[in-house]
Parts: C-alpha cells; structure tokens; sequence
C-alpha cells in the first residue's frame, strides 16, 4: 500500500499559496491550508482540493504569533500522522516610506514573513518522518530597491538567510530547504501597493523574457523543487522573474 503524502501551506486560502495547494493536491498530496481571515475563502479552496480526491482541511492561525504555531501544528496532527512538505507562503508587511515606519509596523512585518519561517519550520522538521521538504515565498525586493518595501524586502532577506542556515542543520534528518522569489505577479496582494500600477507596468515593459510572472510560474518552480531532480540543490532562493532583476 502506497502511503499518502501530506502538505501543509501557510496563506493557501488565496493567492499563489492557493494555486500551489491545489498543484500540490493535483500531484496526489492531502493537504492542510492556513489561513488568516476569510473561512470562505478557506473552505472554497478545500472543497477544490477534495474535488481532486485527496483530503483537505482549513486551518486558522496568525504566523506571526508562536503560540497559534503551535497551536496550527497541533491541529494538523488530529487530520494527519506525518509531513512532507511544508510551504511557507503566509505574508504581510506594512508599505511605507522608511521615515513614516513605526516599531509596531517593523514587528508584525518580521514576526509574519521571517520569525513564522523559524518557528514553523521547527516543527514542521518534528512532523517530518526520514525526509521532507520546505519551501518559502520570498521577493526580488528581498535583493534590490523597491518603493515602499523597507519592511518587506528586508524581512524576505532575512527569509532567505533563514533558508541557508535552515538548509545546512537539517540536511541531517533528511529535509531540503529551499526558497523561490518571484516578480510582480497580479494577484489581490498586489492590491495593497500604494504604486501597484507602475510595478506592473513596469513588470509589463521591462522584463527581458517579454512577459509578466504569472501564478503557474511560482508554482512550476516549487514543484521542481520538490521532485528528486532538485534533491541536490540545498539552501536555495530560486529566482523566478523572467529576468527583470538582472536590469537596472
């Protein structure tokens, strides 16, 4: 008997996290989603899972917080006895110039897109049976000067660095740990950017490879990053961006 694959992706309730859960339960994995507000939103994505034939389950929790990650690890342990893959896509940030920043603004950007990785990458590795994955979200604005992006881009950095380390100490229970970082992608986070329309004007014009970044590109990229032709690539951040970054 095949034993089934579970995953777990954090902000699957919309977005590029929904279009990698459904990837993921097209490629036969059960998988739990977290989300933050909308149960809705969370439940219609599960009926689209369960409609592939494989289960799925809605879990709520801010990642920010390392109480409701423990709480969102303990709920997936009463659907689920293993992990296999766990997708850190959950994300916010607040959009600002750097003198308009407050401390409060600094705390919930990094407590979300980069201490949620640690801490839920701890126990992801507990759920991990011999082997497994992780895999974040991150941004090119993680590498370059982006408007209104202090905090974010230096949260998806310090992402990326937690990915390195990650990668090294837990090689030895068999987890690979990777990130992607994607362009300007038209989904409803873009929305929130004061400057939206020139990202994706600029997105439209500049990119070498003639098109914007759409969802299915992400996607693609994590699940190679999943398959065993990746199994040797460690630490990664996998820039998927039609070659926008390489442009001044």
């Amino acid at each position: 008997m095949t034993k089934s694959k579970n995953a777990l992706v954090t902000g699957g309730s919309r977005g590029i996290g929904r279009a990698i859960a459904l990837q993921l339960a097209n490629e036969g994995y059960n998988v739990a989603i977290n989300y933050a507000r909308s149960k809705s939103a969370a439940n219609e994505v599960v009926a689209e899972i369960e409609a592939l034939g494989v289960k799925g389950i809605a879990i709520r929790a801010n990642v920010g917080d390392r109480e409701k990650i423990t709480a969102l690890f303990e709920t997936f342990d009463e659907h689920f006895d293993s992990l296999d893959v766990f997708v850190n896509n959950a994300a916010s940030g607040v959009l600002r110039p750097i003198m308009e920043l407050e401390e409060k603004h600094w705390d919930w950007t990094m407590d979300i897109n980069a201490k949620a990785l640690l801490f839920c990458a701890q126990e992801a590795a507990q759920r991990m049976k011999g082997k497994g994955h992780i895999v974040s979200l991150s941004s090119i604005g993680s590498i370059r000067y982006l408007e209104n992006y202090t905090t974010v881009g230096v949260s998806k950095a310090a992402l990326e660095a937690l990915t390195r380390y990650l990668a090294v100490e837990l090689a030895s229970r068999g987890i690979i740990v990777n990130a992607v970082s994607g362009g300007a992608v038209d989904t409803e986070a873009l929305t929130h950017f004061p400057n939206r329309e020139e990202l994706l004007e600029d997105a439209r014009t500049n990119t070498p490879a003639g098109r914007m970044v759409q969802p299915e590109d992400l996607v693609g990229a994590v699940s190679f990053l999943l398959s065993p032709q990746a199994d040797m690539i460690r630490g990664q951040t996998l820039i998927v961006d039609g070659g926008r970054s390489l442009l001044v």
